[in-house]
């Protein structure tokens, strides 16, 4: 069996949306397929599509053939190498603020001096 990724259409008419199907190449477009892999619409404006990237990765590892629109839309999804760079030092700098504000021991040594100034 030959599984193919691709589009299958749902919606009314002149208002179409889109999923994103795993499906056996033999049946026909909005027949029978094996998985959902997201969804695809095209009258919305921004963020319009949404693909279970693992997914799609676990049926082309099955040997799944992706068709060129669903191409598109794991390229939209997947995040650029420049903008996985940039954040990572965002996250750290968020974590060496954290561990520079864990000192706490000067203020548990003021309280016991509170306690003892009351005895």
């Amino acid at each position: 069996m030959s599984v193919k990724i691709r589009l299958t259409r749902t919606g009314a008419r002149n208002a179409a949306a889109f999923r994103v199907v795993a499906a056996d190449s033999r049946s026909p477009r909005d027949g029978r397929f094996l998985e959902i892999l997201g969804w695809y619409d095209p009258k919305l404006e921004s963020n319009n599509c949404e693909v279970k990237l693992d997914r799609v990765a676990y049926w082309k590892s099955q040997g799944a053939e992706v068709s060129d629109t669903v191409k598109s839309l794991v390229k939209r999804q997947v995040p650029a190498p420049e903008a996985v760079a940039e954040e990572a030092p965002v996250e750290d700098a968020a974590a060496e603020e954290a561990v520079v504000e864990a000192p706490e021991a000067p203020a548990a040594e003021e309280e016991d001096v509170k306690v003892t100034a009351e005895a």
